[in-house]
């Protein structure tokens, strides 16, 4: 592991534990935790959260895909800002994946598509409707999810993959908040995301390895609509008008929203944080979003 990851992963404890204090599961909530999705007991477990209201009612399902600079983030980190989908009249699937270094690019997306297909084969036990799945991911798991999208969605870009999406499965919809889709081995990556990179992909980061971790290079017309988000104080902010384009080039239906002004900062993946009312905000426009599709 770099010197670059090890940092992450204090760093980011550091500021989620501060972050999660004194939160709790919210009464309205009915979880399912550790779950198996996988054969690894160590890595590949899932929770899900759903509405006491709604119990014995089969509901929508959004599926998080967590961020964390692709080494770092776990389902624990992510229980609250899950449980408050949730709250929202959704089924929540909210998994831990397998982290780089200790496993290379594409073992996330790999274990994305295990908790698709653990979905289609569990739904009558929980409630789940398979008509209807919907994906939400931040930062880097924005990233990771465009790609999974985009492996649904591209057959061209699918043959570059050793597994198989469910046949026929594309998201409903998805929201992609805070993240990367653009890479370059053009020198415009700093040294702390080259770190990444070198600990994230099996080669270190080639230019074959950069073009296909590129989203925004294997999005196609099927891509499905998009609800995509940054803030004033998001380092990524750049990102969103490349997604954008791209969204707009190929005439998928999709929904930009910018929080905070010159007078009131958000930060990067701001919408994690439960005590914030501009999370919560941000949060509902996004369940809103999906409810559009059902």
């Amino acid at each position: 592991m770099s010197k670059t990851s090890d940092m992450v992963r204090k760093e980011f404890k550091a500021g989620d534990d501060v972050r999660d204090a004194g939160l709790t599961t919210p009464d309205d909530i009915r979880r399912y935790d550790d779950i198996l999705y996988g054969e690894d007991t160590g890595w590949q477990l899932l929770d899900v959260y759903r509405p006491k209201e709604a119990d014995g009612k089969k509901l929508p399902v959004i599926v998080s895909v967590h961020g964390g600079a692709w080494v770092y983030g776990d389902k624990e980190r992510y229980q609250y800002y899950c449980m408050s989908l949730a709250q929202h009249g959704f089924a929540v699937v909210n998994f831990t994946y397998r982290l780089a270094p200790e496993f290379k690019f594409p073992a996330a997306i790999e274990d994305t598509n295990l908790v698709i297909r653990w979905i289609f084969e569990n739904a009558a036990q929980y409630g789940l409707d398979t008509e209807h799945i919907f994906c939400v991911g931040d930062s880097a798991g924005a990233h990771q999810l465009a790609l999974y999208t985009a492996i649904c969605t591209n057959p061209e870009y699918a043959k570059k993959f050793d597994f198989k999406v469910p046949d026929g499965f594309v998201p409903t919809a998805v929201a992609l908040n805070c993240g990367t889709y653009r890479f370059a081995n053009d020198g415009s990556l700093d040294d702390r995301k080259m770190a990444l990179m070198a600990d994230y992909l099996p080669y270190g980061g080639t230019d074959e390895e950069m073009e296909m971790i590129c989203a925004v290079n294997h999005i196609t017309e099927k891509f499905p609509p998009v609800f995509y988000m940054t803030c004033t104080g998001d380092f990524l902010v750049n990102q969103a008008p490349i997604l954008g384009e791209k969204l707009m080039a190929k005439k998928i239906p999709h929904e930009f929203h910018f929080y905070g002004d010159a007078k009131h900062e958000l930060g990067h993946v701001f919408h994690c944080n439960m005590k914030m009312e501009e999370a919560m905000r941000c949060n509902k426009e996004e369940c809103d979003f999906f409810r559009k599709f059902l």
